[in-house]
């Protein structure tokens, strides 16, 4: 098993608001890609590396069907995608005009890539969801891409959900959306997130008893003492 894989292996039982609390004890507080909800409910949670790209507004003389032939397209991103990652796609935030649609969804899902995590909108909405690639997104609408966006580039440094996301970094995303991790906090927080998971799962299960939060939520020393004997039995 590759490190990656362990890596995907361990975040996938490990939940986006696990690690958000485990990333603002590192005091990264923007990690939470704003808009980029399930596209269906019950998707399950992914884990992959950030293949970026990057849409601009519209501008008149560039958004074209043609510019859909050029090499430096969404077409021509799609092929440089590799099998695994998630796409992260920067269009700033608009509603109006589907970045990607079944056919584009179609070839991702045919190349491996894990999911589609945008804070726009994608188009199509019955095709894509029949391609059966996982897509997080602000919702769907029906015109093209060109009709309110310019695609610029892929792989490089983007602003999606008014997150920083740069190439490799970490991109985790369940039914609460999609949470980066930088690339070079991953091996901390794997580290880290399975005991706060347990930490978090034996709090769960002594309000389940009736205990109330106060010295139990965080623990008190009582309490971590009283933890840190259960994992014993």
């Amino acid at each position: 098993m590759t490190q990656d894989e362990k890596v995907i292996a361990t975040l996938s039982a490990v939940t986006t608001a696990t690690i958000t609390t485990l990333l603002l004890k590192k005091g990264l507080r923007n990690v939470w890609l704003r808009g980029a909800a399930p596209l269906k409910a019950g998707q399950p949670r992914v884990v992959g590396r950030a293949f970026t790209l990057r849409f601009v507004p519209a501008r008149e003389d560039l958004a074209t069907p043609e510019s859909w032939s050029s090499p430096r397209s969404t077409r021509a991103a799609i092929e440089a995608m590799p099998p695994g990652c998630v796409a992260v796609v920067d269009a700033m935030g608009t509603t109006d005009a589907g970045i990607f649609g079944d056919i584009l969804c179609a070839r991702m899902h045919k190349r491996g890539v894990a999911a589609l995590v945008t804070d726009g909108v994608v188009r199509d909405l019955e095709g894509v969801l029949a391609t059966g690639l996982p897509v997080w997104s602000r919702g769907t609408a029906a015109p093209p891409s060109v009709a309110g966006l310019t695609f610029v580039n892929w792989d490089e440094p983007v602003a999606c959900g008014g997150v920083a996301v740069f190439p490799g970094d970490l991109i985790v995303v369940d039914g609460d959306g999609a949470v980066v991790i930088p690339a070079a906090l991953v091996d901390d927080i794997v580290a880290a997130a399975p005991e706060q998971e347990r930490l978090e799962n034996w709090i769960m299960s002594e309000v389940e008893k009736g205990a109330s939060l106060p010295g139990l939520y965080p623990p008190d020393a009582e309490n971590r003492t009283r933890y840190e004997a259960s994992k014993l039995l």
